[in-house]
């Protein structure tokens, strides 16, 4: 039976679409008048990359120059290359723009809004990169970030990267064992922090997780504390020009960071060239961004969507960056700033949207929101009643996209198309140059099987695939991590399935990263809280799928002759919440008599999570006692909410 569209655009609107006008400058046989046939569009784009993305970086005007081929085949995803001679500066094309027209908008809990102009931003980069030139950073040093989200961390990410240096950011909710598990690795020179941040009203003193931090960097040459020294160090360097040397493409430009499933979180290497490249493809073709926009995307600098957010300023739109909390003081908030800023994308959690349908909050009937062209919706699937939900009660006329991802390739697998319809549930289409698809435990493409639930997988290469794990000499984490499940095929870790229009859904991690709200977190970061608690003789933690999110649970089994107390599970929650982040706190922490393992004795994760997820246990074979999962599965605490 027909399902009827919940938004579609129309003939002028596709024309006036960043995607149509591409397709008519480089694929104009794809063209009709009010039309675009996206479906040969990206199967162009994967049958000739070369072609592709030299026509790409052309239509977004790239600064740099490319040298020559855009795409080297060499027949092997790990070693094709893109942008092989290709050289360019960040900055440049971070700051296309002049004038006093604002570029970075910040609103936080305590200073309120604050901005910069195109111009007064280029004077405060300069001033950074002399800054942190002045301190002995060079190309390929690092700098770490303890930021909030907020014109400081846009500036010194700018800076560094315009010296050719590799920037790192952590929000500073992040406790110091979690940020030394990151920027501990990466060896930083320089350290921007902050003394402290609100989020929901209340007031936060980080200052003795920066010394803690700071006394772990061994690297360090200079902390600057944005709060009290940052006017003072950039004083000097006032009228500094932004250094415009050209570097490879390959020159990295970020560390993110895995969830730390099995240790310390590995670290991503992302090239620049790539980056940029994917993101301004994600943001003008899929999401139509365009110069003069005000792009909002709320988002910590601990998630990879702040990066993605820096990234839209090389369109010429002015990007809005929101600390706190986004429902502080009022569930409203992110609304009130779209009016008063006339923003033109609004950038979301699909938790976000939930709470606010949950909440019963109708922005249609107290806000203008008439500015709004497109709502992005990501960090963890969208369901049904939220696709519903923002047409019904956030804005009939906007483009609803929702898009999917990872910190592993700082971009989407899929995302939304300006020319075709929203259907509910649906993301709607693979993105550009992505060679997304769907299979099953053989390796064969459930494309033709709308429905059908498999792994999510991209099967050529593409530009953001990182340059590898720092520390990873041979290749073989990168290779374990994303190549060992199917040779030569980038396997995501997600369950996903194609629509009947060509669309996709995404089901949640096939693996045992967890992902609450969309964040991405690793059990051994809990595991390392876990075990310093003397009466938990053991832990297991996994991500039960709950009310269309993923909710962390917690179960220990306890040292002989200790209880499970309320007063232990908040010491618990308490230790986890100081030492990784709020965000690693589980929902539900019980006590349980044994653990299912595998026949060496390892802890089976796995098979707790998909037994209460009602999936098939993948190792089943593997279990030396599987009545333990019988067990953990008739919980009731699993049962209702805690």
């Amino acid at each position: 039976m027909p399902v009827s569209p919940l938004w579609s655009p129309t003939a002028n609107q596709i024309e006036a679409s960043n995607l149509y006008r591409f397709a008519t400058a480089y694929a104009s046989e794809l063209v009709e008048p009010g039309q675009l046939d996206y479906g040969r569009l990206h199967e162009w784009s994967l049958t000739d990359p070369d072609a592709f993305w030299r026509s790409l970086w052309k239509y977004l005007d790239i600064k740099g120059t490319l040298g020559g081929a855009a795409f080297l085949d060499h027949q092997n995803i790990l070693a094709d290359r893109f942008f092989p001679n290709a050289t360019l500066n960040l900055a440049t094309n971070l700051l296309p723009c002049s004038g006093a027209t604002d570029a970075v908008i910040s609103y936080d809990e305590v200073r309120g809004r604050r901005s910069v102009s195109w111009d007064e931003l280029r004077i405060e980069v300069g001033a950074c990169a002399a800054a942190l030139a002045d301190e002995g950073l060079i190309a390929g040093d690092r700098v770490a970030l303890y930021l909030p989200n907020g014109i400081e961390a846009i500036v010194s990410m700018i800076a560094a990267a315009s010296l050719g240096a590799t920037v790192s950011s952590c929000s500073p909710d992040f406790g110091a064992d979690g940020a030394l598990d990151r920027f501990g690795q990466i060896e930083p020179k320089v350290l921007i922090a902050t003394r402290a941040y609100s989020y929901g009203g209340v007031h936060y003193d980080v200052s003795a997780k920066v010394s803690t931090i700071e006394a772990g960097l061994t690297t360090l040459s200079r902390t600057v504390m944005t709060d009290t020294q940052w006017e003072s160090w950039l004083a000097p360097h006032r009228g500094a020009a932004v250094p415009s040397d050209e570097y490879p493409a390959d020159q990295p430009w970020y560390v993110l960071y895995s969830s730390g499933t099995t240790g310390k979180p590995k670290c991503f290497i992302h090239r620049s060239a790539g980056v940029l490249l994917a993101h301004r493809k994600e943001q003008a073709l899929h999401c139509d961004i365009k110069q003069g926009d005000v792009v909002l995307f709320f988002t910590t600098t601990g998630w990879m969507m702040w990066n993605w957010l820096a990234s839209v300023l090389a369109s010429g739109a002015t990007i809005v960056c929101v600390d706190g909390n986004p429902a502080y003081p009022t569930a409203n908030r992110l609304f009130d700033i779209s009016d008063r800023e006339g923003v033109t994308l609004l950038g979301v959690g699909a938790k976000f949207i939930d709470s606010l349908r949950k909440s019963g909050i109708n922005p249609k009937s107290t806000h203008d929101l008439s500015t709004v062209r497109m709502i992005c919706s990501t960090g963890s699937p969208l369901n049904d009643d939220g696709f519903r939900y923002v047409y019904e009660s956030i804005s009939a006329d906007a483009h609803l996209a929702s898009i999917s991802g990872g910190t592993d390739l700082c971009g989407c697998f899929v995302m939304g198309n300006p020319t075709a319809p929203v259907y509910v549930g649906e993301i709607q289409c693979p993105a550009l140059g992505m060679a997304t698809d769907v299979l099953d435990e053989t390796g064969s493409s459930l494309r033709d099987q709308p429905g059908a639930r498999g792994e999510l997988v991209c099967t050529q290469s593409f530009p953001s695939m990182p340059l590898g794990f720092l520390g990873d000499t041979d290749g073989s984490k990168l290779q374990s991590a994303y190549f060992a499940q199917f040779s030569g095929v980038w396997a995501h870790g997600d369950f996903a399935s194609w629509t009947q229009h060509g669309g996709m859904k995404i089901h949640g991690r096939s693996d045992t990263t967890l992902n609450p709200a969309g964040v991405r977190i690793g059990t051994a970061e809990i595991y390392a809280q876990v075990e310093a608690v003397a009466d938990i003789a053991e832990a297991l933690v996994f991500g039960q799928e709950w009310e269309d999110d993923t909710r962390i649970v917690l179960l220990v089994r306890m040292m002989p002759g200790c209880v499970l107390t309320d007063a232990l599970i908040a010491d618990v929650k308490r230790r986890i919440r100081a030492n990784c982040s709020p965000r690693h706190v589980p929902a539900i922490v019980a006590g349980v008599l044994d653990f299912p393992r595998t026949r060496s004795g390892k802890l089976a994760e796995l098979a707790v999570s998909d037994s209460v997820n009602g999936r098939t246990i993948r190792n089943a074979q593997a279990l030396a006692n599987p009545e333990a999962i019988d067990a953990i599965v008739g919980l009731a605490v699993l049962q209702r909410n805690p």
